[in-house]
């Protein structure tokens, strides 16, 4: 048995596919998910990253994507992920994030927010989702 799993935003889909897992951080706490788990809806955790181990030997490894926020859906080996904003590690452009998370810092410490915010949070889980440490 696998997974079929779909991560979409309300522009469309990200990405669609059967999964032998899949790992997943929500305001609970980090949950993985195997074939047979029991029915779960969880609040994601915004500025966090969503991976899956697709299925299949052609696969090259975990798939890793960022997401803002949103909703994960279990049930009868079916996962929806209906992110607020998510993209793929592989499509994130390194160079301009990490300008953008400086800059987001930058206004963040001016405006006396420190660095804990939405727009901070999610730069640094695009940077994680590329594969550099945020």
């Amino acid at each position: 048995m696998t997974l079929r799993v779909t991560l979409v935003v309300p522009e469309g889909e990200i990405w669609s596919g059967n999964a032998e897992r899949m790992v997943a951080k929500t305001l609970d706490g980090e949950i993985g998910i195997l074939t047979g788990h029991t029915p779960v809806l969880g609040v994601l955790a915004h500025g966090s990253v969503v991976r899956i181990l697709p299925e299949g030997e052609g696969a090259s490894g975990w798939i890793s994507a960022a997401v803002g926020g949103g909703f994960l859906s279990v049930s009868d080996d079916r996962v929806s992920v209906l992110a607020r904003q998510a993209v793929l590690g592989e499509h994130v452009d390194r160079a301009a994030t990490r300008a953008d998370l400086e800059a987001a810092i930058g206004a963040a410490s001016a405006g006396g927010q420190g660095q804990d915010n939405d727009e901070v949070g999610y730069l640094r889980a695009l940077l994680r989702a590329a594969g550099e440490e945020a």
